[in-house]
């Protein structure tokens, strides 16, 4: 989701992409589900809905990562901590209300780590708002200590450059395994912000030593487009200036960087000196916001949120070559583009929908992924032949009875599950039963955050 923290100028930006699109057709109003009601494909099941952390209610629900038998949905007003051991029965465990958007997580062993992009009082959970252009203002990372489930701790808070919109947890190499380290992505910098000041072709790379937690602070602050990003492409939603997000691929010392305005590929075999090896740019794409890597390593995947993800584009005026997918092959170094994909069922045009954050589905030999589209639902996508994706399944709610904004913020498949947090409702949990996904139930995991991949083999990996 586009940053709320910079207030003025995201109200413009979002209200000239509402002024663009209210002239758009609507889809036949036979092909939209009531208001709220779910529909699947016949392949994918509902198991149920669990509720947000009481305090959690009017927030929006962010990014979700796993450990064990727990999954941890981020939020813009802090994180709740489920007990999915058994998916059918998963309950709500405890959280902590922290305000601060958007709160996207990762986890690692006993340690939280949660980006904040929205400029505070202070660092504390007590913080309010308070604009970036007051010196003293707070944003970044805070890092929770989650060893006990039902009572989780704050124990650090690091400031960065123009906080953190979303960071990456990038495990230390061989030799190096004490330390985990953040690559923290943020934008929008300005002459007003004292600590967000342009340019700001950069990244923050946190250290955090596993045995000293409280230690952790920031060792780099790599400038990653030395000569300036795609600045003046029409149409993009805002110029480049540090990225969005980033994957990493850690074993194969790679990582894929969705930029704003460029999609780029790092080698990372250095973690605190990440060099870009690849750029490429894309005249449909608005803004370049999240990456995946197929378990190969020899595709990318990356997302257009369009319209910062507060449109309606899943319509036949935007089009299936905007706000999608774009596949592209990895070939001698270079980022070689194959297709786009995009949901097919058009959306009411009061429902924000986008290509939006996804995980793959560990099927070996096969590349398939299941994504969040905000209101276009969760859909399951075949990218096996790069040229012809093929759609495969999908959950999906009518339009919000209000009219106004939710959906899923993100998709991801986790020991047999699919984990999918709406905005506002909650977590939903779902299944799917499907010869060209059944084999994924045999791979095991103990952790996922889906930003920081690993390989998986026959039978699951650590």
């Amino acid at each position: 989701m586009f940053a709320p923290r910079r207030v003025a100028r995201t109200l413009a930006v979002v209200a000239t992409a509402a002024a663009m699109l209210t002239s758009t057709v609507s889809a036949q109003a036979a092909d939209i589900p009531p208001p709220g009601e779910v529909v699947t494909s016949p392949n994918v099941t509902h198991v149920g809905t669990l509720p947000k952390l009481p305090g959690l209610e009017t927030t929006v629900n962010s990014d979700i990562a796993f450990q064990g038998n727990y999954a941890y949905v981020g939020n813009y007003g802090g994180f709740s901590i489920y007990d999915i051991s058994n998916p059918k029965r998963a309950k709500l465990v405890s959280g902590v209300l922290c305000p601060g958007s958007q709160m996207d997580v990762s986890v690692y062993d006993d340690l939280l780590f949660a980006a904040v992009d929205n400029s505070r009082s202070d660092d504390s959970c007590n913080s309010v708002g308070q604009p970036a252009s007051v010196k003293e203002s707070w944003e970044g990372v805070r890092i929770f200590d989650i060893k006990d489930k039902k009572n989780p701790k704050y124990i650090k808070s690091v400031e960065t450059n123009c906080g953190s919109h979303t960071l990456t947890l990038v495990p230390g190499k061989t030799g190096d395994r004490k330390n985990v380290y953040l690559y923290v992505s943020s934008y929008n910098p300005s002459d007003t912000f004292p600590d967000c000041l342009p340019p700001h072709d950069k990244i923050s790379i946190i250290k955090v030593p596993l045995r000293n937690p409280t230690a952790a602070a920031v060792v780099k602050t790599p400038v990653i487009f030395p000569d300036g990003g795609n600045e003046t492409q029409p149409g993009l939603l805002l110029p480049t200036s540090g990225c969005h997000d980033i994957t990493v691929y850690a074993e194969k010392n790679i990582a894929a960087g969705a930029c704003m305005g460029d999609g780029v590929l790092f080698d990372i075999s250095d973690r605190e000196n990440p060099v870009i090896t690849a750029r490429t740019t894309d005249p449909n794409f608005a803004f370049w916001h999240s990456a995946t890597f197929n378990n190969r390593g020899d595709k990318v995947i990356f997302t257009d949120e369009l319209g910062g993800g507060g449109a309606a584009t899943c319509n036949e005026a935007i089009g299936p070559n905007r706000g999608a997918d774009a596949i592209y092959e990895i070939k001698r170094g270079k980022l070689v583009f194959k297709s786009y994909f995009k949901i097919a069922r058009h959306q009411a045009d009061s429902e924000n929908c986008v290509a939006h954050n996804g995980s793959l589905i560990p099927v070996k030999g096969k590349d398939i992924m299941v994504q969040a589209w905000y209101q276009g639902g969760v859909s399951f996508v075949d990218l096996s032949d790069p040229a012809r994706p093929k759609e495969i399944g999908y959950f999906e709610r009518g339009p919000e009875p209000d009219g106004g904004g939710g959906g899923i913020w993100s998709a991801y498949y986790y020991n047999g599950y699919v984990y999918a947090s709406d905005f506002y409702r909650g977590l939903d949990v779902l299944r799917i039963d499907d010869r060209r996904t059944d084999p994924a139930k045999n791979v095991r995991m103990d952790r996922l955050n889906v930003q920081t991949q690993a390989s998986y083999g026959e039978h699951g990996h650590h």
